[in-house]
């Protein structure tokens, strides 16, 4: 059984296109959702993509969000809803078409450039950050919380977070925390950042360009309206070195051990530094016991990994989430974050101590050969798969 599609009409609704002078711009256009993904607007975006590649007058792509977010990720309120009905085909339907999508943006032949205005989480960072040009601004709001309700970061997060400096792919695939756009800017995660004020006349720049086939064309006009990044002085950012120190460590308890350490009360700094140690504890504590074991064991591996071995491997691990034969996280999560709202979700394993070293290796282990496996268009993996590679260094 496969999802029915709206009618084409309320299927274009959902994506609105605006046509410039060398490049189209998709339009995701279900602000009242925060623009979360579903099956018509992933169907419609393959086909415009398709189109587009294909035709020379078109040079470059731009996807952008109506409404104060780019893109808060998959709908999963309606994949908790397909669940509860025991529709799983449906459910691996859209992780499918969504995966596929991502790995097209990641390998797409033309520049792709994502205006990352407001929350950009999830399945929108999925749609953006393999791209070649990610544009955050002082509205950006990014995080990969699958966590939070029981899943794994997914959409190609263990490929990009695990390029990130240092160890900070981890913290941010474990403990689902958010970073703003100069954040984003500074670890490699956006290309550029830009002010709101600024965006207009952005936009407008780029609707008016024509790059005759030379990508530097865009760098250039993004740099003029690229804006100067300051850091809170409890960003993540300034803390890139205990987030080294911590998260480097090989299992998820001694990560935790690492933390719980008590540092040195002798001057402000210590004391300031002991007190993120402990907000980071308690993020960790919040976690589903099972989704920190895999988030951790996802991002060591898709280090090692393509983004297409990365998709291949967490469609699987997707696959093991809403079959629910070895955990329920996830429909627990989502019904406890996102339907009732009790934000008090049950977690089956309790704790760390519960979770076997058996459930995260069938977490990881092959699906079966009667389930449908992720397609992907193999021959465009030599097209752009080395364009996120970030050094191992802060801007």
């Amino acid at each position: 059984m496969v999802l029915k599609f709206q009618n084409r009409q309320n299927q274009n609704r959902t994506v609105v296109v605006e046509g410039n002078a060398s490049s189209r711009t998709a339009i995701l256009n279900r602000p009242s959702s925060l623009n979360a993904l579903n099956i018509p607007m992933i169907a419609r975006l393959h086909k415009l993509y398709k189109n587009w590649e294909h035709n020379p007058d078109i040079e470059f792509v731009v996807l952008k969000g109506k409404g104060r977010a780019f893109c808060a990720g998959g709908d999963i309120v309606a994949i908790y809803n397909l669940m509860k009905e025991g529709k799983v085909e449906e459910c691996e339907q859209f992780f499918s078409m969504a995966y596929s999508l991502i790995h097209t943006i990641g390998t797409y032949s033309k520049p792709h450039l994502a205006i990352l205005h407001g929350i950009s989480m999830g399945g929108g960072a999925g749609i953006s950050i393999p791209g070649s040009f990610r544009v955050a601004t002082d509205k950006t709001i990014f995080a990969t919380p699958e966590t939070l309700i029981g899943f794994h970061p997914d959409g190609g997060a263990s490929f990009y977070l695990s390029r990130l400096p240092g160890y900070l792919g981890e913290y941010l695939a474990m403990t689902g925390d958010k970073l703003n756009g100069a954040e984003m800017l500074s670890c490699g995660l956006a290309t550029h950042y830009s002010l709101t004020t600024k965006l207009p006349l952005f936009e407008k720049k780029l609707g008016d360009l024509v790059i005759d086939g030379d990508p530097c064309a865009i760098d250039n006009c993004l740099a003029c309206f690229n804006h100067p990044v300051h850091f809170d002085q409890t960003s993540v950012i300034n803390r890139i070195e205990t987030v080294n120190k911590c998260f480097s460590r090989e299992t998820v308890e001694e990560i935790i051990d690492s933390l719980a350490m008590k540092f040195p009360q002798e001057n402000e700094a210590a004391r300031t530094n002991d007190a993120w140690c402990v907000s980071t504890l308690k993020k960790l504590n919040e976690v589903a016991p099972l989704s920190l074991k895999v988030a951790l064991r996802s991002i060591r591996e898709g280090r090692l990994q393509s983004l297409e071995q990365c998709l291949v491997r967490e469609y699987g691990m997707t696959v093991q989430a809403i079959s629910r034969q070895i955990t329920g996280d996830f429909f627990e999560g989502v019904r406890a974050k996102l339907v009732d709202k009790d934000f008090a979700p049950k977690w089956d394993p309790p704790s760390l101590e519960h979770v076997s070293q058996d459930m995260v290796d069938q977490y990881f282990s092959p699906i079966s050969q009667f389930e449908p496996h992720l397609k992907l268009h193999t021959q465009r993996s030599q097209n752009n798969l080395q364009r996120f590679q970030q050094k191992n260094t802060m801007r």
